[in-house]
């Protein structure tokens, strides 16, 4: 395989109209899972018995498989390269650090899920996304990207490096926090508190943003400006509209919280 720049403008280009199009398709509603799943379609105590299983699965499984292709489409991609390895060492942290973050989504966070069954259509479309992602990234970094030798001493990487170990200490921090509001097999939604929460709605997605305008700062590349963008586009609206259900919910809410960015948003 050898790298084609055209295919790399291309899939980019699309990923952000990608994400132009569904910021503009839940700008005013929110994708249908988790708490914002019509009431009549959710699983209660017992989801086996009262949700088809051709409809929704759980949300371990629905994490694992949804997430497994950003860290396994990367790893086939470098498996097939010949010569089996690329350089300089920047290159390689580069991916380390995108795999490494879906390595900790695929066979860390997604086993200690404890939230309601998600329906299969938009494990299926996560899943889809992250195979396309998967190669863009995987494909850019393994058979196009150039950097010299001494890039990961360069002022670019060590800013985006430090802005992406932020982002995912915030985003693994914020998801542990949001799995004690839980008891094993309790369903009901509470406040999150602690951590960044004390200031946004949407302290993870604040984390992940932030994680991945910090590679593509790092990488300095126009596949992760893509991603990026794509993921402030995608998680963006959904803080925004868990901001709203925690006010309309709860009359205990705390109004000084923003939903996304602290004190801005």
């Amino acid at each position: 395989m050898q790298c084609w720049p055209s295919l790399v403008m291309t899939l980019s280009a699309l990923m952000a109209l990608l994400g132009v199009l569904h910021l503009w398709l839940f700008r005013h509603q929110p994708t249908y899972y988790g708490k914002h799943e019509p009431r009549q379609s959710r699983p209660g105590k017992n989801p086996a018995a009262r949700t088809p299983r051709c409809t929704h699965l759980p949300s371990r499984c629905a994490w694992f498989l949804q997430e497994l292709p950003s860290f396994l489409v990367p790893a086939l991609l470098l498996a097939l390269r010949k010569p089996p390895r690329f350089a300089p060492l920047g290159c390689r942290l580069l991916a380390g650090m995108f795999c490494g973050h879906y390595f900790y989504r695929t066979f860390i966070y997604s086993f200690f899920q404890r939230g309601r069954p998600f329906p299969l259509k938009i494990v299926f479309f996560g899943a889809l996304f992250c195979i396309y992602n998967g190669f863009l990234q995987g494909y850019y970094m393994i058979y196009c990207a150039e950097y010299p030798d001494d890039w990961c001493k360069d002022i670019r990487f060590l800013s985006g490096l430090l802005l992406f170990l932020s982002g995912m200490g915030i985003n693994i921090h914020s998801d542990f926090l949001l799995r004690q509001l839980r008891k094993p097999g309790e369903f009901t939604y509470k406040i999150p508190q602690g951590g960044l929460f004390a200031y946004v709605s949407g302290a993870n997605f604040f984390g992940e943003i932030l994680e991945w305008f910090g590679y593509a700062i790092a990488s300095w590349s126009l596949p992760a400006l893509a991603f990026a963008f794509f993921t402030l586009s995608c998680v963006g609206p959904r803080a925004y509209h868990h901001h709203r259900y925690y006010h309309k919910t709860f009359t205990a809410y705390p109004r000084s919280r923003k939903a996304l960015i602290p004190f801005i948003f």
